[in-house]
């Protein structure tokens, strides 16, 4: 990869203007206060705006005030005219348009596709602020208001929906959001450098769809489009047909190049010269090949009414979503095409450290007055040290949107915030919630070597086992939290982002750590399943690396002196899994003395690997055509409600489901009033309160609340647990 240019390099476009305001501003008045006549850029956001870089709109203003450009924000603005899109005029430069910190329509339905009660991202949680596909409709408004202005979209619902995607709510393939928002270009992944460019670019007197080179864009096309006449195209087909990908080119392997006559046809094979190229030569003349190759997909025509293509198109974009040697992508929708550039480049650490590092006011905009704004309480006190993911996890939308390259802060960096944490945020008592990101352990680790980093295919660096070139070590990560729980007035660091057990377990010392000084008496991880079946479709370890942490844990807690317990995650009606599945993964929970409360079945979010298994019943881990391995799917409600079903087994409500079940599988056995049985033979008639099945917004995944009975003990009192998204944000706003 090509060094980029730094983000913090450009001039500013206003040598004058004074920066930075206290809060970007929201109304005119607030403009007539700062003596703005206009804004440059103008930017919509679906959720509260909280001047934090947990949150996206937050982030992305002050990066560009930091530019020079003026920013106002726009915040879930009335969508049923385009009046409230004309509140702080025209932009002189675009309008920067999001759905929020998550897809709208994960933020608003349950996987039951019902509507959530409450709404993290609005003040006093107002389930009602914001609408349905959000991005489409606030672009539209914003066309609305000023036909001539130039809209860009972005935020993870972008990201997710930037070619044909299935859509779990309507139970069909959706065109790109690029033709349906009618944006002049779209952002995906995390945009910093995209977003800087374009504005200086525009800023420079540059038309917006003239701008086609910036990675991480999208934008549509005259169909056969190409940026230039020496660019090739290679139909999706040829590499996957569906059936094989061809073997990605070792950079470093040595052939003999054997050239051919245009005019007279292949050279006769006694007078054929041989080319000996060094590996540095191959490895450029590969790069470059690869570089002006544009891979076309199945058009969303399509992919709309074939499960297989839509199968097999998802596995070639999660093929080319490596920077370092992913391919332009483009399908063809109607009589134009959507055109994707390569994924962005990762940020250096100084560039991260600017990033977090800019004047935050860390709090909501005056104008909410003291509303509660819950995904301002849950992140308040809490620290991101880095993002990406290389796990690759099929029903996470982590890797689409960050990338498996981590992008790690500095110590000092860090270490800042936590005081100005300290020093800054009210009611701040002492205690770190969390020191984390989308994963609590990938702080600083990454691949032993940046050439094989820029030439790996693999879709997970931790699945089927550890790559040997990965580096494991977690001191950098002990050193921080020593370094952080030893500022003066910090009483308290805890880890609450969610764990890679299967890394953890490389580094007993970071265990040690960990359980020692950093769990607040319970700690969450994610198992997921108990059976190989459906771990293999969610590509996560076997439990054979949750038993050799859980001994960890247990040990060093006991070291401590500490009393402290393991609270496990799991999915239900994942793709893959069965319902032989479903009742050994609750066999499983009983034998371990788990009850878990308010679980959730399996979202499809867009674009992710699972949904793809979902939808099309195909497996895009391997090679796609109609008669390769068949994904076993629970998509009826009642199968659906069934493996919830078994994961609250311990439930009255469940009872009757759970005994027609076991009957039907043959598994009559396990229905009786013994220790030994699953169900009892009879259900009380009084059941007491209806199980919940609601989930805390935000979260997608799975138990967002769980019970554990210890041997010899009472049922505890079940405990509130702040769950990681599946598809969506660890915390607010760490999509970017």
């Amino acid at each position: 990869m090509n060094t980029p240019k730094n983000l913090f390099s450009y001039p500013r476009y206003r040598a004058d203007y004074t920066s930075p305001v206290p809060y970007l501003p929201m109304s005119r008045a607030e403009m007539d206060t700062l003596g703005w006549d206009s804004c440059d850029v103008i930017l919509v956001t679906g959720d509260a705006y909280i001047d934090h870089p947990s949150f996206g709109m937050a982030l992305v203003g002050r990066l560009l005030e930091k530019q020079g450009f003026r920013v106002g924000i726009i915040s879930q603005p009335d969508w049923h005219s385009a009046d409230a899109f004309r509140a702080l005029g025209r932009p002189n430069l675009y309008f920067g348009i999001t759905a929020g910190n998550m897809d709208s329509m994960i933020n608003r339905y349950t996987s039951d596709r019902k509507i959530r009660s409450e709404d993290a991202y609005t003040a006093n949680g107002d389930p009602n602020r914001r609408p349905d596909r959000a991005l489409v409709v606030y672009a539209q408004r914003a066309r609305e208001a000023f036909p001539d202005a130039s809209i860009v979209v972005g935020s993870i619902e972008a990201s997710l929906r930037r070619i044909a995607h299935y859509d779990y709510w309507s139970d069909k393939v959706r065109r790109s959001v690029l033709p349906d928002s009618k944006a002049d270009i779209l952002l995906y992944g995390n945009a910093e450098r995209a977003l800087v460019e374009l504005t200086h670019r525009l800023a420079a007197g540059e038309s917006i769809r003239e701008i086609r080179d910036l990675r991480g864009t999208a934008f549509m096309v005259p169909s056969g489009w190409k940026p230039a006449t020496d660019w090739a195209e290679a139909n999706s087909t040829r590499y996957d047909t569906p059936g094989r990908v061809e073997p990605h080119p070792d950079p470093y392997e040595m052939k003999t190049k054997e050239p051919e006559s245009c005019a007279t046809g292949p050279v006769p094979a006694a007078e054929k010269p041989i080319l000996i190229l060094s590996r540095e030569e191959r490895q450029a003349a590969l790069k470059e090949q690869r570089n002006k190759t544009v891979v076309r997909l199945p058009a969303y025509e399509s992919v709309k009414d074939d499960p297989i293509l839509y199968a097999h198109a998802s596995r070639i974009l999660h093929l080319e979503s490596n920077p370092g040697n992913a391919r332009a992508l483009v399908q063809a929708h109607g009589e134009r095409d959507v055109w994707l550039n390569p994924p962005p480049l990762p940020l250096a650490m100084d560039e991260m450290d600017g990033v977090y590092d800019m004047p935050y006011a860390r709090a909501p905009h005056p104008v909410y007055g003291k509303a509660r704004i819950p995904a301002w309480e849950m992140i308040r006190f809490s620290v991101n040290i880095m993002r990406g993911c290389f796990g690759g996890c099929t029903f996470c939308s982590i890797t689409e949107h960050e990338g498996r390259i981590i992008q790690s802060r500095s110590e000092p960096s860090i270490l800042r915030e936590i005081e100005l944490i300290r020093d800054k945020t009210k009611g701040f008592t002492g205690t770190i919630s969390d020191l984390g990101g989308p994963t609590a352990n990938m702080y600083r680790l990454a691949c032993k070597d940046k050439k094989i980093e820029e030439s790996c295919r693999r879709l997970s660096c931790v699945y089927p086992s550890i790559c040997s070139n990965l580096n494991t070590d977690h001191s950098k990560l002990i050193q921080l939290y020593r370094k952080a729980r030893a500022i003066p007035g910090i009483k308290k660091i805890l880890v609450s982002s969610g764990l890679r057990y299967d890394l953890a377990v490389r580094s007993p010392e970071y265990v040690k750590e960990l359980v020692t000084h950093h769990v607040g008496g319970l700690l969450k991880i994610a198992p997921e399943h108990s059976e190989d079946g459906p771990l293999s479709k969610m590509m996560k370890p076997g439990m054979g690396s949750y038993y050799a942490f859980k001994e960890m844990f247990e040990r060093f807690s006991k070291e401590a002196g500490k009393e402290q317990y393991l609270i496990p995650y799991f999915i239900a009606a994942h793709p893959g899994t069965t319902d032989e599945d479903m009742l050994n993964l609750a066999i499983w929970l009983k034998k371990n003395n788990f009850q878990l409360d308010q679980v959730q079945t399996f979202l499809p979010t867009p674009m992710a690997m699972a949904t793809a298994m979902y939808h099309g019943k195909k497996n895009p881990l391997h090679k796609i055509s109609a008669d390769s391995e068949a994904v076993e799917t629970a998509r009826a409600g009642k199968i659906r409600r069934l493996h919830k079903a078994f994961l609250r087994y311990h439930d009255p409500e469940n009872w009757p489901i759970l005994r027609e079940a076991l009957q039907r599988m043959g598994r009559s056995d396990l229905i009786g009033n013994s220790d030994r049985h699953l169900v009892p033979r009879y259900t009380p008639p009084a059941v007491g309160t209806p199980a919940r099945t609601g989930q805390r917004p935000g979260s997608v995944g799975t138990a967002t609340r769980s019970r554990k009975i210890f041997a010899g003990a009472a049922p505890a009192t079940p405990v509130k647990n702040a769950r990681k998204p599946f598809g969506q944000v660890a915390k607010p706003g760490r999509k970017g």
